[in-house]
């Protein structure tokens, strides 16, 4: 679930994602409500005059927190739609602990990864050259938005699950990141399962 909010280039809507979705799309305007639904399901809504019942400091791609989540909540019933919101508020961006690395069985230049990240242990795809089982990384969960906006969702890359993305340091927008293709290696004072980026 993601939301988007820029009061001063679009005015006072909020925009939530429950799902990423692609095709048509059909509305349904309940007061100051709008939901979005694609092949007989809910996959967002736009909220107008949310700074009404909520007050979002960010601009852009907003972090989702318990009021924010509650204030769209209201007002989704309030209009008179009955959709619940199931929110992760968990970070999107943890440190991962890569267990093994396999060769992609149908692409010579990708490995098929089981990270720990301590709640659970994904598969992710991943092409970085300097990957390897042993190392600690940057994992962006299915959910996470990337600085470029990417929202990264499941996935199959040549016929292969993948859960989440292993990061390097241009993909995360940090400062002094390398030219060369690779993946961000973290060291030892990391924790498996922690929050990358401080919420």
């Amino acid at each position: 679930m993601n939301l988007f909010y820029n009061k001063e280039k679009v005015g006072d809507v909020a925009f939530l994602q429950i799902e990423p979705h692609e095709g048509p799309f059909s509305y349904e305007t309940k007061g100051n409500v709008v939901e979005i639904t694609a092949d007989n399901k809910v996959v967002g809504y736009n909220v107008f005059k949310i700074a009404d019942k909520v007050t979002i400091t960010d601009n852009g791609h907003v972090k989702l927190t318990e009021s924010i989540i509650d204030a769209l909540q209201n007002a989704i019933v309030e209009a008179g739609f009955t959709q619940q919101l199931n929110a992760d508020l968990s970070p999107k961006f943890v440190v991962g602990y890569v267990e093994s690395k396999d060769k992609h069985p149908d692409a010579d230049k990708l490995s098929v990864l089981t990270v720990d990240v301590a709640t659970e242990k994904l598969q992710i795809v991943c092409g970085a050259p300097n990957v390897e089982a042993g190392q600690k990384v940057v994992i962006a969960k299915v959910g996470a938005v990337m600085p470029s906006g990417m929202v990264i969702k499941d996935a199959e890359l040549r016929g292969v699950a993948s859960s989440g993305m292993v990061c390097s340091m241009k993909e995360l927008d940090l400062p002094n990141a390398p030219a060369e293709k690779g993946i961000m290696v973290l060291d030892d004072s990391y924790t498996v399962g922690q929050a990358f980026f401080e919420e």
